[in-house]
């Protein structure tokens, strides 16, 4: 039996996460897929669309067989980050591949540029393009000195790679094509990207030719009003905002100079984006300030918590002996104290009552 994992934010859960598991299960038909699910926010610093509770139960309901988290002090970081800490627990459960969706198609390609992505000079040569207002992409390009086109999904995986290659962890990659475009927002085939039906989403659009049926009901439309209240708050009352993860470089005086000429958060990203201060950067930012995400406080997994399962991922699980990483939940740790603010913010922006599920901590199953 093959153990399979799966890195994924499910945000929603769409008709291409459907394609992906099938494609999976065509290629091993006698497979147990173990998936590393993101919650609340997300690694661009979004806000979810589903709760952590209900992902995990259309992830079962889908094909999954365990769900693990990522937990959230990882999950909305960047991408070497969150994939880091994603390989890290798949491979405490015995993972031999991850199989992911990609851009180029090429595992050997993102490989290679991962290999390259670990040499020392690499960093430095970023952040001399970075500093002469190149765009990410583009940094990392010239760094690497290739002509290739770095999509999202292919970040990640030559992350995923990197994390394999410096851990020295036994699993391959293997990947299936993206069929469509991250970028495109206004595209109407069966299967579009996340950020595609987050689009619609906001436009009042209907999602219902693109998701299963079963997720309609619970798809959450993010109060971003509330959301920038809570920000606002924050931003006017904190006098420590340099001590939260992403507040460099003295940004939080920026942020304290248009957080109050601002009416809307687009307008106050708008006021304070720049080249090294990325859309992505700022949002993942927000929700530390948010959570009061210290930067003292970005320690390594302290525990995996288990988030749901199925009879053959129970079967399973029973199997595991000694696992490296405990899968005890410490509700003394600062791993488990930072969920539960995710949760009461993540509450506080969308009237829903998450918080009651982190208390219970108790794993969906699904039979």
């Amino acid at each position: 039996m093959e153990i399979i994992g799966i890195i994924c934010e499910y945000n929603p859960l769409h008709n291409g996460h459907l394609y992906h598991l099938q494609k999976i299960k065509e290629r091993y038909p006698d497979s147990l897929l173990i998936l590393v699910l993101n919650g609340y926010f997300l690694e661009r610093g979004e806000i979810s669309v589903l709760t952590k509770e209900d992902k995990t139960r259309v992830s079962l309901e889908s094909g999954i067989d365990i769900v693990l988290e990522l937990p959230f002090i990882f999950g909305t970081q960047s991408a070497d980050t969150f994939a880091n800490t994603a390989v890290k627990i798949l491979n405490n459960f015995g993972v031999a591949k991850i199989i992911f969706g990609s851009e180029a198609n090429d595992v050997d390609m993102l490989i290679n540029l991962a290999k390259k992505q670990l040499d020392d000079s690499y960093d430095a040569c970023v952040k001399k393009y970075l500093g002469e207002g190149l765009n990410y992409p583009t940094a990392l390009a010239k760094a690497l000195n290739v002509e290739f086109n770095f999509l999202p999904n292919d970040l990640l995986g030559i992350s995923y790679a990197k994390a394999i290659i410096k851990n020295n962890y036994k699993i391959d990659i293997e990947t299936i094509k993206r069929t469509s475009d991250y970028h495109d927002t206004k595209s109407d085939n069966n299967i579009v990207s996340a950020s595609n039906i987050r689009e619609k989403l906001r436009n009042n659009e209907d999602i219902e030719k693109y998701v299963p049926h079963s997720i309609l009901d619970l798809i959450i439309k993010p109060n971003v009003e509330n959301y920038f209240k809570l920000l606002k708050y924050k931003i006017n009352t904190d006098n420590c905002l340099d001590e939260y993860l992403d507040v460099d470089e003295g940004i939080e005086y920026r942020l304290q100079k248009y957080i109050n000429k601002s009416n809307s958060i687009d307008e106050f990203i708008g006021y304070i984006k720049t080249k090294r201060y990325t859309y992505n950067k700022i949002n993942r930012m927000f929700i530390h300030i948010l959570t009061s995400l210290k930067k003292e406080d970005n320690k390594d997994l302290e525990y995996i918590k288990i988030l749901g399962f199925n009879n053959k991922g129970k079967e399973y699980l029973n199997k595991l002996k000694d696992l490296e990483i405990t899968t005890t939940i410490n509700k003394e740790s600062i791993q488990y104290m930072y969920e539960l603010r995710a949760s009461i913010i993540y509450d506080l922006i969308n009237g829903t009552n998450t918080f009651s599920f982190e208390q219970k901590n108790k794993p969906v199953i699904i039979d």
